[in-house]
């Protein structure tokens, strides 16, 4: 029974006191890091994958040569930690925003993340569609961004969908270890205010938060791709 009571003021404190506040606005500064920067990664990555797709050697119009410089760019970025990363882009990130700590300049380096790994999975999302789709694209005479916009992008959806899923669980961890460097959201509130105050209630609540929040992102997402599959 003290047990019990004790659990009830835990979750007092947790949702209707300071603590809770707390809470609730380090998971709209998460949520917010991780909607802008893969909004901006899809809007960026997306193309740049296609780009990487149509110049591959199985591609629409194949260049080695652009393709291989292309990837190797976009391979030797994200083989950089991301934490190491965020690190790295300190002085671009103060120069193009302003600032250097905030939810506002973890954006940036997450957007960065999040355009090098979507452009990577649309590559491969397109690579994977059987060749056919192309050559009756050709055959019917349609141009090479017709035949990417109108056959190939609406096939390669339901993957996509899936792949951009798994980014933004991706980036709900990143935006976590952004929080080490002051990038605000739950990262940010579990290390000053649990870790350095040794308040580890706190912090098993954040982790609770970010596994639910994660187990959310995966449902919606299967929920969606399952309908364009239809």
């Amino acid at each position: 029974m003290e047990y019990v009571t004790t659990l009830g003021f835990v979750l007092q404190d947790i949702f209707t006191g300071a603590k809770g506040a707390l809470l609730w606005y380090g998971l709209i500064e998460t949520l917010q890091m991780v909607i802008v920067s893969l909004f901006l990664g899809i809007v960026f990555g997306l193309p740049l994958g296609t780009l990487l797709f149509a110049s591959s050697p199985k591609g629409i119009k194949p260049h080695r040569g652009f393709y291989e410089g292309l990837s190797f760019f976009i391979n030797s970025a994200r083989s950089i930690p991301y934490i190491i990363l965020t690190i790295l882009l300190i002085p671009m990130t103060r120069f193009c925003i302003g600032a250097a700590i905030g939810t506002s300049a973890a954006i940036f380096p997450l957007t960065l993340a999040a355009i090098l790994l979507i452009a990577r999975v649309s590559e491969d999302a397109l690579l994977n569609l059987p060749r056919t789709f192309i050559e009756i694209g050709q055959s019917m005479g349609a141009t090479s961004f017709a035949i990417i916009r109108k056959i190939l992008l609406p096939e390669a959806l339901p993957s996509l969908v899936i792949q951009f899923t798994t980014i933004a669980i991706n980036l709900v961890g990143f935006s976590a270890m952004a929080g080490t460097v002051g990038g605000g959201g739950l990262g940010d509130l579990a290390i000053r205010f649990g870790h350095q105050r040794y308040d580890v209630t706190l912090v098993v609540f954040i982790v609770i938060i970010l596994i639910i929040l994660v187990q959310l992102i995966q449902m919606l997402g299967n929920a969606l791709a399952f309908r364009l599959r239809k």
